[in-house]
């Protein structure tokens, strides 16, 4: 919207620049540090339904417990990865997966068994990046810092003392710095678009594996008849989302050229990769949503075996809300709307 109309919604006063305030408005990394804030936000928001998602994909392969049982994680007691586990676990408290199957593999493909791995690592990275955004967008960045109220320490030399003014009753200084460097955030937000480029990598297989018989004694493509292909075409899509992620996850920070007669000669193209984990973590959601679609039909397709079917109490209520926006696949249709829903629920639920 307008900033105009913004401020009026918050019942803010529009800002009269003063000074050197202009300089410091737009000679910042406001704009950078922004985009990265609302993505550090999404990618939050993207990873806690990645867990879910992966629960009910669990319980949709018959998978193995085990990689997630405390007794495991205590033995590498990452913070991350320890924290992930004990979600899933709770997601997956009452589900038939406690129950001993004769179908069930002593260990399932590794985009199953390493989520608590890849989940926590992520959500450690995430968690520096937000310590660092915080630091950015509560500090000052200008340049030069101006300091009110600032002395001349006792003994400072005649070059430091240059730095400090006084008159019409003010004191301070006018230091020329580097604070304006973002490197401490970008890099972790770079790390960021790594990580979650192993989340999204992750998913593209677990749906997969949802679609192979081998896996999980299903239809192929979880088809629910004879006659349906379901789920065969829609990998590509996916498989397409997971290309880009991994483009995007290519450092930006160290591609700079000399600009400003040569003063300005390194960058961090902070914008740039703030950007692409914006776009990295709307991919994910994506690919989320096409593993969404195949983990509720593997489980439906498991209910219509056995009625009886427990399902974990995280995993129930989750996949009843989603049924409530995407219904299952009875028989072949246009599946991008499912897509599109599928999507939505999970950026919005």
């Amino acid at each position: 919207m307008p900033a105009a109309q913004a401020l009026r919604a918050a019942g803010l006063k529009r800002i009269v620049p003063f000074g050197k305030d202009a300089l410091s408005i737009f000679s910042s990394n406001a704009y950078s540090a922004a985009i990265a804030v609302l993505a550090a936000d999404d990618a939050r928001r993207m990873l806690d339904a990645a867990r879910r998602v992966f629960a009910l994909s669990l319980e949709g392969l018959n998978g193995n417990v085990a990689p997630f049982l405390a007794a495991v994680q205590e033995v590498r007691a990452f913070p991350g990865q320890r924290s992930a586990a004990a979600q899933i676990l709770r997601d997956l408290d009452g589900s038939y997966l406690w129950s001993v199957s004769s179908t069930r593999a002593l260990q399932d493909p590794l985009s199953f068994r390493t989520a608590s791995q890849v989940l926590g690592t992520a959500d450690d990275v995430l968690t520096n990046l937000e310590h660092e955004l915080a630091v950015q967008i509560n500090s000052s960045d200008d340049n030069p810092t101006v300091v009110l109220d600032a002395v001349p320490p006792a003994n400072a030399t005649a070059q430091e003392r240059s730095y400090y003014v006084s008159g019409n009753g003010l004191t301070g200084a006018v230091i020329p710095t580097s604070n304006f460097e973002p490197l401490p955030w970008v890099l972790q937000l770079e790390s960021l678009g790594l990580a979650l480029t192993h989340v999204s990598a992750t998913s593209v297989q677990r749906i997969l594996r949802l679609g192979t018989p081998e896996f999980t004694h299903l239809s192929r493509f979880l088809s629910p008849d004879a006659l349906s292909i379901a789920y065969a075409a829609i990998q590509k899509i996916p498989a397409d989302l997971d290309a880009e992620n991994r483009d995007l996850s290519n450092p930006v920070s160290t591609a700079a050229i000399p600009v400003a007669g040569d003063i300005e000669d390194t960058a961090t193209n902070a914008a740039a990769a703030a950007a692409h984990v914006s776009q990295i973590v709307d991919n994910s959601f994506y690919i989320l949503a096409v593993e969404l679609m195949h983990a509720a039909q593997a489980v439906n397709l498991r209910q219509r075996e056995d009625p009886n079917l427990g399902l974990g109490r995280g995993t129930r209520p989750f996949l009843e809300a989603y049924r409530n926006r995407v219904p299952f696949l009875d028989k072949d249709r246009v599946l991008s709307t499912d897509i599109q829903k599928s999507y939505e629920f999970l950026r919005t639920s």
